[in-house]
């Protein structure tokens, strides 16, 4: 018999005033999952993880985190879960050290070290940096070893280095059972770190699945283009015959440059083509169709259905 969900979620609502800000939105977490929500600003992310926590009660829906209700629950679920927020805060004398022995009651040496703040025990919050600060966040979020741990915007104003040490940090959560649930606008860490993601528009869910399942659906189209050498090389008739390559759907010219399109077996086939015909074009290049580009396709879909004659703005940040 499967483990019940770690979060459930069915019909949310929320308003502010005449506002809907979440409207009817569905969502589960299962047992070391890794959750991504991505969508536009104001799309309703942080408010429906605000609601999973308890910090603000919805207008209707059934909420179930770790079998608790957060509405009426609250305080116990706290304890279960860890969060780093947009919002999050400190006050400004409270030193690293004195920060992670109020959450947790015990140093937190070996998460302060992983995340390069060890030097900084003894430091004032008021004097990290942005990176430091989220860093630290991450910590706090980490340190009582939750069940779910909530990330809002997670690596904002990280570091490369430190980026990656984040995401080493939240695929180890993975490993050890815990699950996920994170909002992020950087659509390069949903495709690297979810096992499912949620896109939601104007307080809905658009569309839900693997960050591979969405590209497949909304973002296919993989593009190889090279420039034709002079002399021996693809022919006329070669150029031709790449049409009728596994996975390509597209062959034309713009000026001397050859665009090809198809999906991602192409690649191999045209490239394979490339090499037998002659030297291989130095200037070669594949874009290959990112989360990025199905959420684009998602939300361009759903306002043209929505409002046909305003211009979509503002999808991503």
């Amino acid at each position: 018999m499967s483990e019940p969900n770690v979060v459930t979620v069915r019909g949310l609502r929320k308003r502010y005033g005449d506002r809907t800000v979440v409207d009817g939105v569905d969502l589960d977490v299962a047992a070391g999952e890794i959750v991504g929500l991505i969508g536009a600003n104001g799309a309703g992310k942080t408010t429906t993880v605000e609601c999973i926590q308890g910090l603000r009660r919805p207008d209707a829906g059934l909420l179930r985190v770790l079998g608790l209700d957060p509405a009426a629950e609250p305080e116990r679920l706290r304890t279960m879960i860890g969060s780093q927020l947009q919002s999050s805060a400190l006050p400004d004398r409270l030193r690293v050290g004195e920060a992670v022995r109020l959450f947790s009651g015990r140093d937190g040496a070996d998460l302060l070290e992983q995340f390069g703040l060890a030097a900084r025990r003894r430091h004032a919050f008021a004097s990290l940096s942005g990176g430091e600060r989220q860093r630290l966040f991450l910590v706090l979020a980490l340190v009582n070893r939750p069940r779910l741990v909530i990330l809002d915007e997670l690596t904002q104003g990280l570091d490369p280095a430190a980026r990656r040490s984040v995401w080493a940090a939240v695929d180890q959560l993975r490993t050890d059972g815990t699950s996920v649930l994170l909002v992020t606008h950087e659509l390069d860490e949903a495709e690297r770190l979810c096992d499912r993601v949620v896109a939601m528009r104007a307080g809905r869910v658009l569309e839900s699945g693997s960050p591979a399942e969405l590209v497949d659906r909304h973002a296919r189209a993989t593009t190889i283009t090279f420039t034709r050498l002079p002399g021996p090389g693809l022919t006329d008739t070669g150029l031709t015959a790449l049409l009728e390559l596994p996975g390509v759907t597209e062959v034309g010219q713009l000026g001397g440059r050859v665009l090809i399109s198809g999906d991602r077996t192409a690649i191999a086939h045209v490239g394979a083509a490339l090499a037998q015909a002659g030297p291989v074009p130095p200037d070669l290049s594949v874009r290959i169709p990112s989360l990025e580009d199905a959420l684009l396709d998602l939300l361009e879909r759903d306002a043209r259905a929505d409002t046909p004659h305003r211009e979509l703005t503002g999808v991503l940040r």
